[in-house]
């Protein structure tokens, strides 16, 4: 007898989500904000922590987290928001929430795995429409795609990752609308939003009737909490209280409620953070584009892609050569055919961005 008998064969042929091993690194693969907690701050949040009940489950200061992040956003009149432990749990949420006979999720792609990886694993239909060259929406292909299938959820992450581009806001308009019109969902993903000049939170406020159907993700883990594992979700309250039933009832631990808690108190220290990773955003993206034979992409989040000259191989050897030196990017070069020779490469420190350049321009040479 088979020990998988009970395992669905779906899940058996998917591959799981795996982590590159870091150790010893200068870990530039994951989208990290590289800044640790400053050492002013550390006896303090090592104090408030002390003072926790772990000894309870999650009680009110959940509440005190959700009206905190409300605050620090401008929660519209009339919109609610739900917790979640990261973005990829807000994720199986709504495919939980929108498993009915036939039901589909759309996303484009190249973009975040875990669209997909929800999606079936909850049974729905997942439809991938890819980008142009250029890395913008293909608006034909996915109008096209929204018409035959009408996805109860369409997935727009803004900035996209891994091109890290924002997309035209025409066109996002758009495809709003005909989602829409039909009473489907969708999902603006603002993981990167601490690096990007825009949000779509300015849409909503905006123009609310035409928004109606938008759901707004974010994560505290580019804010510089990567290993806290929180995420929100936002929308209108009627909306979040029917995805706030399928949420287990306690998702976020005391811990992590109050190391969010204790950051957005603290919210200048993570801001000018952000404001160091967009300088040397710029700073690293200029140096790249005086290399022979790299091609750097504009960037609106705190990695960009480069794409190497060569054969069909080139980025799997410079990646693996980067890796012999210590510096450990993305190798992102088979994941989509219109990210060929690429590789992205997360913004880290000063100093992790020099080793990172010197290396490179070794290993090109």
């Amino acid at each position: 007898m088979s020990y998988l008998k009970h395992i669905r064969q779906d899940l058996q042929d998917m591959q799981a989500y795996t982590v590159q091993n870091a150790t010893g690194m200068v870990k530039l693969d994951a989208m990290e904000n590289p800044f640790p907690l400053p050492e002013r701050l550390q006896a303090l949040l090592g104090e408030q922590l002390g003072k926790v009940a772990v000894n309870r489950y999650p009680g009110s200061r959940i509440e005190d987290l959700k009206h905190a992040i409300a605050q620090h956003v401008g929660l519209p009149d009339a919109y609610a928001l739900v917790l979640g432990n990261g973005s990829d749990e807000l994720i199986s949420l709504l495919s939980m929430a929108c498993q009915m006979p036939g039901a589909s999720v759309l996303a484009p792609e190249p973009g975040f795995v875990m669209y997909a990886m929800s999606a079936k694993l909850q049974g729905l239909h997942y439809i991938p429409v890819s980008l142009r060259d250029d890395f913008e929406l293909d608006e034909p292909a996915m109008v096209d795609a929204i018409r035959t299938h009408q996805p109860a959820i369409v997935y727009l992450a803004y900035p996209n990752n891994p091109t890290a581009n924002l997309w035209d806001v025409a066109v996002i308009k758009r495809l709003i609308a005909q989602v829409s019109a039909y009473g489907g969902w969708v999902v603006m993903d603002e993981a990167y939003q601490p690096f990007s000049p825009e949000t779509w939170l300015h849409e909503i406020k905006r123009d609310p009737h035409a928004n109606a159907q938008v759901l707004l993700m974010r994560t505290l883990s580019k804010f510089g909490l990567a290993g806290v594992r929180i995420g929100y979700m936002l929308g209108r309250a009627n909306v979040i209280a029917q995805l706030d039933k399928i949420r287990p009832p306690y998702n976020i631990s005391v811990l992590n409620a109050e190391c969010a808690l204790f950051a957005l108190s603290h919210a200048q220290v993570f801001e000018q953070q952000a404001a160091d990773i967009c300088h040397e955003r710029a700073r690293v993206s200029k140096q790249l584009a005086t290399m022979a034979g790299v091609t750097v992409f504009p960037s609106q989040a705190n990695m960009f892609l480069i794409r190497l000259q060569g054969d069909e191989n080139v980025a799997t050897r410079v990646f693996e050569a980067l890796r012999q030196k210590h510096i450990l990017v993305k190798n992102i070069s088979k994941m989509h055919p219109v990210l060929h020779h690429c590789l992205r490469v997360t913004v880290g420190t000063s100093s992790e961005n020099d080793q990172f350049l010197s290396a490179l321009q070794e290993v090109l040479a």
